[in-house]
Formats: structure tokens, sequence, C-alpha cells
């Protein structure tokens, strides 16, 4: 029988090891991160907030697939920087998140905004994963709060103050 080879552009964290399982799938590496960083902000955020049993899917997209994403399950046009999805069965138990994330935007927004790609894209992964969460942006009040929520668990993980950077 022969032995499946992994995917060099998946890293998952097993099971076994925590109930917040966090997978990273790379369709666009535009973008250089830890992944182990990433998993270790996911988790810890993840159960900051009272998950205990939780399934994270993370995707890191280009433009052109982010936008059909864009188009296809929101209705919307163009490109867009993060789509999350709360794919949770309340029966089970299991918080199970999809989110995509715009490699190439955070490329773009950090060169402008004059901060590294990995904490824009750092920052694009921790707000779709805070809205899976209940975090709301939708009035000037909510978004305050979830971006000062982001800056501090930005900073705690070593990627500095990105939404709020002053430039």
């Amino acid at each position: 029988m022969k032995k499946k080879t992994p995917d060099k552009n998946v890293i998952s964290d097993p099971p076994c090891r925590t109930s917040i399982a966090v997978n990273i799938n790379i369709s666009c590496d535009t973008v250089r991160f830890d992944r182990h960083k990433i998993i270790e902000m996911v988790q810890k955020v993840t159960g900051q907030f009272g998950t205990r049993k939780a399934r994270i899917n993370f995707i890191v997209l280009d433009d052109k697939e982010i936008t059909k994403l864009n188009r296809n399950f929101l209705n919307k046009t163009g490109t867009t920087d993060v789509i999350s999805f709360d794919l949770s069965d309340k029966a089970d138990g299991l918080n199970n998140f999809d989110i995509a994330v715009n490699a190439e935007m955070a490329q773009r927004q950090a060169k402008t905004r004059d901060h590294k790609p990995e904490s824009e894209l750092a920052l694009y992964l921790l707000h779709g994963l805070l809205h899976n969460l209940g975090f709301d942006d939708s009035t000037a009040g909510k978004a305050a709060k979830m971006h000062k929520t982001e800056d501090d668990i930005l900073q705690k993980f070593g990627y500095g103050i990105v939404y709020n950077r002053k430039r």
C-alpha cells in the first residue's frame, strides 16, 4: 500500500492535541507567513471567546479566486479582503468555520499602510474569525470595538497594531 504524501501547502493541527483544529490551505503564496503562529493565534482566540470544540479551515486566495467566492456566495462584484462562513451544526456542538483571505490584497494594503504583508493577512484572518465568534461591525461603535480587539490580539501575537496603525 502506497503511503499518501501530504500536500506541502496544507498544514493541519491534529485534533488529538487540541479540540480546536486549524487547517491552512495556500492557493496563493504571495504573502509568506508563519503557519504555526497563525494556528496558535486562532486556537487561543477561539478558546478565549468560549469555543471549546472547533474545526477552522483557512484558505489563502488571490484576487481572482476570492472575487469568484464573493460573487457566488455573497452576490457581490469585485474583490474583497476576507470572506468567512459559519458552517457549524449546533446539534453536534462542533463549530465549523471556513475563512478565505486575499493574499494579493494583503500585499497591496501592507505596502500602502506601511507594515508587513503577514500582519495584514493575519488581520484579515482574525477579522473573519471574530465575525464567526459573534463580533459585528455593522455600526461605527461596534466596528470600533471589533477593530480595537483585533489590534489588541495582533499586538499580543507579535504582528503589531495593524488596523489603527498611525501612518
